[in-house]
C-alpha cells in the first residue's frame, strides 16, 4: 500500500506554481544549510540536533514551535519515502498529487530549498470532491500531514480504484474496548480543532501557535503525538488533550501522563505548568476511579446531534 501525505508548498500555498512547474516539493524553516548528510533514521536525533540551532537563530522562537519545525522538516525531507504520494494544495481548492521519485537534495539559494523530486500526476482532486472526513485531514493545521488512512478515497477520487466498500466496524486492539467510539473518534480531533473557539476549552485555552499559525494538532513527542497541545491565554498553563477513541480507561490515562511528563520536561518553560484533559462519548466508573487521584487531568464528554434538512 502507498503512504499519502498532504504537503504545503509554502505558507498558503505561495510557492505551489513554482514547485508544480518545476517538479517538486520543498520546505524552509530558516534552516539554510545542506542537510544531505544530517538526517538521521529517526527524527528525534534530528530535533536533538536542530532544536538549538533553531532557537539560536530565532530567539523569539519557542521550544514548541522550534520542535515542529524540525519535525516538519525531517518528516519532508527523509519521512517520506521514495513512492509514496503528496498531495499539494494550488490555493484556489485543487490538490495536485504527485509521487515522490527521489532523496533528499539541497537548492542553494532557492525557494523552499530542501527539496524532493517529484512526478506530478495529470489528474488532481478538487477539495469539494472528498468526504469530509478527508477535507478535514488535509486541511489540517502543520506543513506535512500523513493522510494513508484515506487512501481508498483518494485512489477512488484519483480513478485508479472502485468507491470505498462500506465500513465494517472492527478492532484487534485490545487496547480498544468500544469500537464503535473509536470509529466516531477517529475524524473528532479534525473536527474539534475546525471548532475550537466553540468548545469550553477555549474559554481559557487557544491551540498553541506560532507566528500566528496554530501548529499544536499531532504535536509529536518521544511517547507518540499530541492529539492537541493548547496553552492558556496567559501563556502559564500548558494542556495536552487527548481522545480516548474508545480505549481502556487506563490505557488513555497512563498515555496522557506520559505526555504530560515529556511537555514538563522538554518543552514547558520554568514558569509553565502543565495540565492535561481526556475527551470521550462518555465516562464511566473506571474512568472515575483513574482520575481521582490526577486533579491536573480534566475530563470532558462530548455529545453528539444529529438532524435532517429537507433538500
Amino acid at each position: 500500500m502507498k503512504n499519502y501525505y498532504r504537503v504545503m508548498l509554502g505558507r498558503q500555498s505561495a510557492h505551489a506554481a513554482e514547485c508544480f512547474a518545476g517538479g517538486f516539493i520543498g520546505t524552509d524553516f530558516g534552516i539554510h544549510e545542506d542537510l544531505t548528510l544530517k538526517l538521521p533514521e529517526e527524527w528525534r536525533e534530528f530535533n536533538k540536533q536542530f532544536i538549538p540551532i533553531l532557537l539560536a537563530k530565532n530567539p523569539k522562537k519557542t521550544r514548541i514551535g522550534a520542535g515542529l519545525s524540525c519535525g516538519a522538516l525531517w518528516r519532508a525531507s527523509k519521512g517520506i519515502k521514495k513512492g509514496d504520494y503528496v498531495l499539494c494544495p494550488d490555493g484556489a481548492g485543487i490538490y495536485r498529487v504527485g509521487e515522490v521519485l527521489g532523496d533528499y537534495y539541497y537548492a542553494l539559494g532557492q525557494v523552499l530549498p530542501h527539496r524532493r523530486k517529484v512526478r506530478w500526476l495529470d489528474t488532481s482532486i478538487a477539495r469539494a470532491a472528498m468526504s469530509e472526513a478527508l477535507r478535514n485531514s488535509t486541511g489540517s493545521i502543520g506543513t506535512v500531514g500523513d493522510i494513508t488512512d484515506y487512501h481508498d478515497e483518494i485512489e477512488h477520487l484519483l480513478g485508479v480504484a472502485p468507491a470505498p466498500s462500506p465500513t465494517v466496524i472492527v478492532s484487534s486492539d485490545p487496547d480498544i474496548e468500544d469500537p464503535v467510539a473509536f470509529a466516531m473518534e477517529k475524524h473528532l480531533e479534525a473536527f474539534l480543532v475546525a471548532n475550537w473557539n466553540q468548545t469550553l476549552l477555549s474559554k481559557d485555552f487557544s491551540i498553541y501557535e506560532e507566528e500566528g499559525e496554530p501548529v499544536g494538532q499531532q504535536y509529536a513527542t518521544d511517547a507518540g503525538p499530541i492529539d492537541v497541545l493548547a496553552i492558556s491565554k496567559d501563556k502559564k498553563r500548558l494542556l495536552v488533550v487527548e481522545l480516548k477513541r474508545g480505549r481502556a480507561s487506563d490505557v488513555v490515562v497512563g498515555q496522557v501522563l506520559r505526555y504530560m511528563g515529556f511537555v514538563k520536561e522538554q518543552v514547558a518553560e520554568d514558569y509553565q505548568t502543565v495540565e492535561g484533559a481526556i475527551i470521550a462519548l462518555e465516562d464511566n466508573q473506571k474512568m472515575r476511579w483513574a482520575l481521582v487521584s490526577v486533579p491536573s487531568i480534566s475530563f470532558y464528554r462530548y455529545e453528539i446531534s444529529f438532524k435532517l434538512v429537507k433538500g
